[in-house]
């Protein structure tokens, strides 16, 4: 029997495992063990924005005739089990976009010794970067000692990437300040990070909660840490960009209100804050300049760069900051390995509710 953990669409806080039996393959499919993922609050984001970027539709659910549930996607790493396809051998490892199960069934195509993309009709039309699977054999850079840093910080790092580069791009928008928000977040400590390899960044401040301000501050990335309950300190005289990473209309109300025409764009990367979401209008709400908000998407932000660099100059500049990234966070990541589904599911609770602990990073073993 399979397991599989589902999620309620309109309810995040709610879950439920399903055990089902395997379908049999179809010829050029496989079928693959999901070995470990990694779950952190950017798998929350994906629960949020499931039916409004489509995360829902990557993984089917089982005995869910009303598709109210779904599975939240996550990264990690599989092997191959049985294979129907000529050019998969059973025995491979492969590293991509999993559920939270212990198997699925993927049909291959675009094969190269590197890699592969799922070709199942119902991931067709959604972002391509979603849809590859790493062949670890053919990775060059492949060291099995960091599977779990790899599964905890890859996703988030490239995210941390696409902005640092996309800020690069614009001159920084001319700003002298750039105000990052939920500070503690591995997406966030990963773009302060790569912001301070350029000696041409504005300075760095990080917004974060009062309890993990100590936390923010020894890593040493942020020019200045200021806490949530200490907004006004913020120079409001300054022309600022905004990087959110939490989704919180209080905040993102009060400092587009304070900083007014001073708020040259604020970029929404998470929406960790879901219960925000749902709340009628009130004027916080109204105080944010929509105007000058936009939703930034690292997939789009990852096909432009293929097509200006190529894959091997893209794959060149993401491995160069990946490493350093991933070399950094021995100093301020501990990794808490959670054997078993089932004994994940108070861990999920604790971290779709933001009771997380920012130096921590949580890997399932299946």
């Amino acid at each position: 029997m399979s397991k599989q953990l589902q999620t309620l669409k309109s309810d995040l806080t709610r879950t439920r495992i399903i055990e089902f039996l395997s379908p049999e393959i179809d010829d050029g499919d496989i079928n693959v063990s999901i070995e470990s993922f990694a779950f952190t609050s950017n798998n929350v984001t994906y629960g949020v924005a499931g039916d409004t970027i489509g995360y829902w539709q990557f993984f089917k659910t089982v005995d869910d005739l009303n598709k109210n549930w779904g599975c939240i996607p996550v990264w990690g790493f599989a092997k191959v089990t049985q294979s129907k396809n000529t050019s998969i051998k059973d025995g491979e490892r492969l590293f991509g976009y999993f559920p939270p199960a212990d198997s699925l069934t993927i049909n291959p195509i675009k094969i190269t010794d590197q890699g592969f993309s799922d070709g199942k009709d119902h991931r067709k039309d959604l972002p391509a970067v979603y849809n590859n699977y790493i062949r670890v054999n053919g990775d060059n850079t492949y060291d099995p000692s960091k599977d779990n840093l790899r599964s905890l910080l890859f996703p988030l790092h490239i995210t941390s990437f696409c902005i640092c580069d996309a800020l690069e791009d614009e001159a920084y928008l001319d700003a002298d300040q750039i105000i990052v928000v939920s500070a503690s977040s591995k997406t966030a400590i990963g773009l302060a990070q790569g912001l301070k390899d350029s000696e041409e960044t504005p300075n760095i401040i990080g917004l974060t909660s009062s309890k993990n301000t100590d936390f923010v501050t020894k890593l040493g990335c942020y020019d200045q840490v200021i806490s949530y309950d200490q907004l006004s300190s913020i120079n409001s005289n300054l022309k600022t960009v905004m990087v959110d990473m939490a989704g919180s209309r209080e905040i993102l109300g009060t400092l587009h209100g304070s900083l007014g025409n001073n708020m040259l764009k604020c970029y929404t990367v998470g929406m960790t804050h879901w219960e925000n979401e749902v709340t009628a209008e009130d004027a916080l709400g109204q105080a944010m300049l929509r105007e000058r908000t936009e939703f930034f998407f690292a997939p789009a932000h990852i096909q432009k760069r293929f097509k200006d660099w190529g894959y091997e100059g893209y794959n060149q500049r993401t491995n160069e900051f990946m490493t350093k990234r991933s070399n950094q966070s021995k100093d301020w990541m501990s990794v808490i390995e959670i054997d078993g589904i089932e004994n994940f599911i108070e861990t999920y609770n604790q971290i779709v509710v933001g009771n997380i602990n920012p130096n921590e990073g949580i890997i399932v073993k299946i």
